[in-house]
């Protein structure tokens, strides 16, 4: 393979603890960490790596205007073309600033502006939170974080405490709203309900005006349970009852709508530190766990991004197949894809043209031109696919020849 073509082909850098989401025909992914000689090393603030479904390929963009500091832990979420990011840890501790980009700009540059003239109160500063997306509003809940002696309360689980300067480090579960139209945040009066325990690395969902939450870490304790809060009357379900079999205690997993009634559950780290590459169906219409049997078991993901494709696929990017707590080595850039639900007869037929096109070479230039753009970028796909499965193949190779 030329070397321009190995360009043409490369991938988004490996990470963990990234924002990754979908706007139209792009895969949009931020920040994160890697770990080099046993070093957490955030990764460059000013890149946006952007991957195009159609044609599979990664491009990577510098950025400009008032950039977030290098993170991990953030939370990012897209409304209305812009990427969110709000949260996270760094080399100064936790932070509680919110910014956004514009994915949608007409000359192909990207810049970040920090949202300083508010109004309202923001939460506290923390990291591994979780958001949903609803009615143009960044909902937000839980994650790990300080606060001062005087911000303490029933929302926090204390975990630990620096006492010369009353600070208190510890788990949240309260929420807070931020309004991208108003620009002002404000903490919802919860009208009823038992609210989830205090949790961090948990994940979010929406599914209708119901924001879901599954799972999450608080103490040295890994959760299975799953809650939901109605996002117009501030109410919580409690503890949901499950019916049948379920998803084993996690941590570091994502959770991702799929239809209009069902939850696609991914990966995480269990209870026993054991790294999870099983998937999970939860429907809200028959309040029950699928597991999905045809996953591979040696494809292992934590603290990875979950984002929904424009056919039901759901792409998995990054993350570790490694416990970051004891083995912070396996940080990942491969791109996960599951399919949930059939694709439709226009996809099956690009993909059949894409994978056969050395075959069909004298017919492709007489298709019209519309559907010829789609078969080149299927094209395309399909020939980077196939140069990323011999690279991987190669590098294999080359381990299982120096080992020996």
């Amino acid at each position: 393979m030329a070397a321009d073509s190995a360009e043409q082909f490369c991938v988004a850098e490996e990470r963990s603890g990234h924002c990754a989401v979908v706007d139209g025909n792009f895969l949009y992914v931020w920040g994160g960490y890697v770990s080099i000689e046993e070093n957490e090393v955030y990764l460059p603030n000013d890149e946006l790596w952007i991957y195009e479904m159609d044609s599979g390929l990664w491009t990577m963009h510098l950025m400009e205007g008032e950039l977030p500091t290098s993170m991990s832990g953030s939370c990012g979420a897209s409304i209305n073309g812009k990427l969110y990011i709000f949260g996270g840890f760094d080399d100064k501790g936790y932070s509680n600033r919110l910014y956004y980009v514009n994915l949608r700009t007409k000359n192909g540059s990207y810049r970040w502006e920090k949202i300083t003239n508010f109004k309202g109160q923001p939460p506290t500063p923390r990291d591994k939170l979780s958001c949903w997306v609803y009615k143009d509003r960044l909902i937000y809940f839980g994650g790990y974080g300080c606060r001062k002696h005087n911000e303490l309360s029933d929302c926090f689980d204390v975990h630990d405490a620096f006492w010369e300067g009353q600070i208190f480090w510890g788990w949240h579960n309260d929420v807070h709203v931020f309004d991208t139209t108003t620009q002002t945040w404000s903490q919802p009066a919860i009208r009823g309900g038992d609210p989830p325990q205090p949790r961090a690395a948990h994940t979010c969902a929406v599914l209708g005006n119901k924001g879901y939450i599954f799972g999450g870490r608080v103490l040295q304790t890994r959760m299975n349970d799953l809650h939901c809060l109605n996002l117009d009357t501030w109410t919580w379900s409690g503890r949901i009852n499950i019916s049948g079999a379920q998803p084993k205690d996690r941590s570091w997993h994502t959770l991702t709508p799929i239809g209009e009634d069902r939850l696609f559950l991914f990966g995480g780290l269990s209870s026993d530190n054991v790294p999870l590459s099983d998937g999970w169906i939860h429907s809200i219409t028959t309040n029950g766990w699928k597991q999905l049997t045809h996953l591979p078991k040696s494809r292992p993901r934590l603290w990875h991004t979950a984002c929904l494709g424009k056919e039901g696929e759901v792409m998995v990017f990054g993350g570790s197949k490694d416990d970051l707590h004891f083995m912070d080595t396996g940080h990942c850039s491969d791109l996960l894809i599951f399919q949930t639900q059939p694709y439709s007869l226009l996809r099956l037929c690009l993909d059949c043209i894409g994978k056969n096109a050395t075959l069909l070479q004298s017919q492709i230039p007489c298709l019209p031109s519309k559907l010829l753009q789609q078969v080149l970028k299927k094209i395309t796909f399909w020939a980077a696919a196939s140069h990323r499965q011999e690279r991987k193949a190669e590098t294999e190779r080359q381990s299982q020849l120096s080992s020996t």
